[in-house]
């Protein structure tokens, strides 16, 4: 019951987070989600402290990755001009470069870890800043997808806790199903259709189809993330987040979800 609790109020602050700052200021939700993006980040670079391969040093990737983040976040938001841009080619060289003096037995290897975390992490959270400073919609296009991909977690769960037999991808994460993953599709699609028709009656057709494409999308994300945590055995990516886990374990559907969403975005409102 302890747990129940943690978990709930841990949760409703992290919904809270999310979703208020997105109908009240940008900037504080691109502060917010920034510092999100940061301790993900660490987070995923922490992920291989025990591998006996792969050899990163965190705090210096972390701050690299940090700093490409705000230089480009800040050009989103028109604080600095986008001239500063040409800081980051230099930047990433230095990365790799830095592994010919570490004398690790791996450099290659490194040098990829670290490049996947910043396209795996950085990126995301640059299209999601992207939508926070443009979106002028009634309904946040943002608040809309983490709601449906939300709906898709909590109804495959529960789809899964009390339907499921046929295992999804038991390698990767034993308890998931199709069952669970099919009732999470559903129900992800009846929230889609009830966004449209209750707060966005304009875009009901674009609210239909995003929830097409994240219900897949989601799942996806989760897998992944799994993925990683079983290659770098570990349970949760973090322990941040009270009952939960870490910034990863909450935002793994999210990363593979935004670029997709994103992209659909573009192309809803080149069509219509």
């Amino acid at each position: 019951m302890n747990n129940i609790v943690v978990r709930t109020i841990s949760g409703a602050v992290f919904v809270a987070l999310i979703l208020i700052p997105l109908w009240l200021s940008k900037e504080t939700a691109g502060v917010i989600f920034s510092l999100f993006m940061l301790l993900g980040l660490i987070e995923f670079y922490k992920l291989f402290n025990m591998s006996k391969i792969v050899s990163v040093n965190w705090k210096w990737a972390s701050a690299i990755g940090f700093f490409i983040y705000a230089l480009i976040s800040g050009v989103i938001f028109n604080i600095i001009p986008v001239q500063l841009l040409v800081v980051i080619v230099p930047l990433i060289f230095i990365l790799f470069i830095g592994e010919i003096w570490q004398k690790k037995e791996n450099p290659l290897l490194n040098v990829a870890i670290i490049g996947l975390g910043h396209l795996y992490v950085i990126i995301p959270f640059l299209f999601m800043i992207y939508l926070i400073k443009n979106d002028d919609s009634s309904f946040p296009l943002l608040a809309g997808m983490f709601i449906l991909i939300w709906m898709n977690d909590t109804f495959a769960f529960l789809s899964g806790k009390f339907f499921g037999k046929t295992k999804l991808l038991e390698r990767i994460s034993p308890n998931k199903t199709w069952e669970g993953t099919i009732g999470g599709s559903f129900f992800t699609l009846l929230a889609g259709v009830a966004i449209g028709f209750l707060f966005d009656q304009e875009n009901v057709v674009f609210w239909i189809i995003s929830a097409i494409i994240i219900a897949p999308s989601a799942i996806i994300g989760d897998l992944l993330e799994s993925l990683f945590k079983r290659n770098a055995g570990v349970k949760d990516s973090g322990s941040i987040m009270p009952g939960h886990g870490g910034i990863l374990d909450r935002f793994d559907a999210t990363l593979f979800t935004i670029p997709i969403f994103f992209a659909w975005v573009v192309i809803y409102k080149l069509i219509c």
